[in-house]
């Protein structure tokens, strides 16, 4: 009985699932804390030239 216990595989897939998730949340995670300075001086940037530019006369 011990043994058909160890061989019962039901629920493996979603274990399996699970791991594979968390890898993709992690590489996300890494990338996103690489990527984010840079990231944000985009966005600070495009900030920035829209701040100074001339608004439109709505002619």
């Amino acid at each position: 009985m011990l043994m058909n216990w160890f061989k019962d595989e039901e629920g493996q897939g979603m274990v399996e699932y699970g791991l594979i998730i968390a890898l993709i949340a992690i590489v996300v995670i890494v990338a996103l804390a690489a990527l984010g300075p840079k990231i944000r001086d985009i966005f600070n940037r495009t900030n920035s030239a829209l701040g100074t530019a001339e608004p439109s006369t709505g002619a």
